[in-house]
């Protein structure tokens, strides 16, 4: 959660999440599928503190299918470096969402560094594995997304 520049509306979900050893290389940088790892870990944890209605309706027969993500690199980052991982909705169709996701270090002295920013597309379905169809976004999620839909930046390095 957050209260984006002081004005007291939340414009990301946000996780926490302090880089361990595992995640990294034998010279100490993050593996690049860490950070896609990361997107799925984000939209779990939302799932579990804004939208626990959906969470149900996935132990029923609701499936949420990745299409796509990808990942875009601004920076390095090595172990024990803590980021926030920030998801916003940028797109709601009536089968499929489109999450944005920032990247940011926290710095010490309470700076941050955007390293990288992300995507990633969902599909909603419903029915048995062999009988999957496409099947509307629930409203649970909807109306829990509602305070994160917004448009996502510019890529980096690109005029808006």
């Amino acid at each position: 959660m957050n209260d984006d520049k002081g004005n007291g509306m939340e414009t990301y979900f946000e996780y926490r999440h302090t880089v361990g050893f595992e995640e990294t290389n034998l010279v100490g940088n993050v593996y690049y599928v860490n950070y896609l790892r990361w997107q799925g870990r984000c939209r779990e944890m939302f799932l579990k503190e804004r939208a626990p209605a959906v969470l149900e309706e996935l132990r029923d027969d609701l499936k949420l299918f990745t299409l796509r993500v990808d990942c875009e690199f601004f920076a390095e980052i090595t172990a024990f470096d803590e980021l926030s991982i920030r998801m916003r909705l940028v797109d709601l169709a009536q089968t499929q969402l489109e999450f944005a996701f920032d990247y940011v270090r926290q710095d010490p002295g309470g700076g941050e560094t955007l390293v990288a920013r992300g995507r990633q597309r969902v599909a909603c379905m419903r029915g048995p594995n062999s009988r999957t169809v496409p099947s509307r976004v629930p409203e649970s999620l909807t109306r829990a997304l509602d305070p994160y839909a917004h448009p996502a930046p510019a890529p980096a390095g690109r005029a808006s």
